[in-house]
């Protein structure tokens, strides 16, 4: 019979004094539970909304601390979360896993074993869970009671140290103030989470925490697909203007006779086309957040019309005679050297000066070390989700194989690889109850905009088919582009069009053309 001796409770009191960080006292408490209870694995888990977030765990696969469980899509985990007391699960149970397949010590599908889960509750909240699995079975049948709710109560305790009420309200409340923004449709496919725990990323973290209170204009640098658009989200969000609209611009697509219009708006019969008032983007951001993607793409003469907003906090619509006041915070992003670009006369000096008052720089993937497995995991959750796969992994040697290749195109390139990956190989496995990602799934990286890195970590050429003509050649580039565009837009068509600069009818009939169709599973497929 299992216990908490006197020994074990002082040791595990003792090391979450003593920790000084949430993750020191979270990796305390696991290593305690794991002396105290035999297990191959332990995971706390923290609740979010609909979601169980891991913490720390033990004996699990470490990308899993990038996934991100929807309680209603784990028959287990909804149990527990129910529950009021301990949930031992039967050896035989039914109910799918949502640890098949992670385990650190197992490959492939789990055996009968033991599964425990014991609801975290502080109050009348419920803040998480804990799970124990053990490749034995009944190994959890001869467990105190008292000894189960000693553990639960100090679990719960600890997680209420790191995680207050107001955090988690935050949480609660996130999905609602996304719905709140004018711009739904372009922010809600990114979600709101900044996956990462590398230095650069801790620092980011800090950064973004000191800043957002602020009504500082800020400057976001960063290479194409490191996610400038989620850090401008996070620090509208950090924000005291987060109820507010966050507006978003991209200030390479709009034609330069409309900008001024389009950032400021304009009043019927201004020019050829106004046939009815238009407030503009300033207009809509009042009292909350301007983001504009892609500043350094603005021609002089509009960067001259954006100062004088941001210096007088004024905007005069196009064919108005009256000025109106405004209260917006801008937050601007480039992939240019914006100083450079100043020295060069292609950038207002006084206009880069305005707006860097606290610049903050995105780090490239490459750089971010050990982020990689965080992120593929994260992406590998969503994927699974999308394509209905019961449980999704990589197998042993995809992260050291995706490390050896320089990402230029950053976390997006990584998401879309990631995706094609979970594609091929549910095709691959689809008779499978675990699917195992391989890095032939992963493909070669033979893309143009960087040269593949073979698994030995050499530059290698992308490798062309001489045999095909080039209206196959043709064919089979423009099916690799329309597949990607729509697993991007989660197979929505419209949005997948726009991304392609072309409309949906047209896509639609270009795929029929080409033998591509979608299923209602969301499986891309050749006809």
């Amino acid at each position: 019979m299992q216990d908490i001796s006197p020994s074990n409770l002082m040791e595990l009191t003792i090391g979450l004094a003593s920790s000084s960080n949430d993750q020191e006292r979270f990796d305390s408490l696991i290593n305690t539970i794991r002396k105290t209870i035999m297990c191959d694995c332990v995971a706390l888990l923290s609740l979010q909304g609909d979601t169980l977030v891991p913490l720390a765990m033990q004996g699990l696969a470490r990308d899993t601390l990038g996934r991100r469980f929807v309680i209603s899509e784990h028959p287990r985990f909804a149990e527990i979360c129910a529950s009021d007391g301990p949930v031992i699960f039967d050896a035989d149970s039914e109910l799918p896993d949502p640890f098949d397949g992670l385990l650190i010590d197992h490959h492939g599908e789990l055996p009968m074993h033991s599964c425990m889960g014991l609801p975290l509750i502080f109050g009348d909240k419920m803040l998480g869970a804990l799970t124990l699995d053990s490749l034995g079975t009944n190994a959890f049948d001869n467990i105190p009671a008292r000894s189960l709710e000693v553990l639960s109560a100090i679990a719960a305790s600890t997680l209420k140290m790191a995680l207050t009420f107001s955090q988690l309200e935050y949480q609660a409340k996130q999905s609602k103030q996304l719905l709140e923004e004018l711009n739904v449709e372009a922010w809600e496919r990114d979600g709101g989470e900044m996956i990462g725990d590398s230095e650069l990323m801790r620092a980011l973290k800090s950064d973004i925490e000191i800043v957002a209170p602020s009504d500082f204009n800020i400057l976001i640098h960063g290479e194409t697909g490191v996610g400038k658009e989620l850090v401008a989200r996070t620090i509208h969000h950090q924000s005291t203007r987060r109820q507010s609209p966050l507006v978003y611009v991209n200030c390479a697509a709009i034609p330069e006779n409309l900008i001024e219009s389009e950032l400021f708006g304009h009043v019927k019969g201004a020019f050829t086309g106004a046939d009815k008032n238009r407030m503009g983007k300033f207009a809509l951001a009042d009292n909350g957040t301007l983001f504009l993607d892609e500043i350094g793409e603005l021609p002089l003469a509009a960067q001259s019309k954006l100062l004088r907003a941001l210096q007088n906090n004024e905007i005069q619509p196009v064919g108005k005679d009256e000025i109106q006041k405004i209260n917006v915070r801008v937050l601007a992003a480039t992939n240019r050297d914006l100083k450079d670009e100043v020295d060069q006369g292609k950038f207002r000096a006084d206009l880069y000066h305005r707006l860097s008052v606290y610049p903050i720089s995105v780090p490239p993937l490459r750089e971010r070390n050990g982020d990689l497995e965080l992120l593929s995991g994260f992406f590998l959750e969503q994927a699974r989700r999308k394509l209905g796969i019961g449980q999704i992994k990589l197998s042993p040697n995809v992260i050291a194989y995706l490390n050896r290749y320089s990402w230029p195109g950053n976390v997006r390139e990584l998401e879309h690889v990631i995706n094609r990956a979970a594609l091929k190989a549910k095709a691959r496995l689809f008779d499978k109850k675990v699917v195992t990602v391989s890095t032939d799934d992963c493909g070669q990286f033979d893309d143009e905009s960087a040269p593949a890195l073979s698994p030995s970590g050499k530059k290698s050429s992308p490798t062309i088919d001489n045999s095909k003509g080039i209206r196959e050649a043709t064919e089979d580039y423009q099916r690799t582009v329309i597949s990607s565009a729509l697993m991007e837009a989660d197979y929505n068509w419209a949005q997948a069009a726009r991304s392609l600069k072309t409309d949906r009818a047209n896509l639609i009939r270009l795929s029929k053309r080409l033998g591509l169709s979608v299923t209602k599973s969301h499986t891309l497929s050749r006809s």
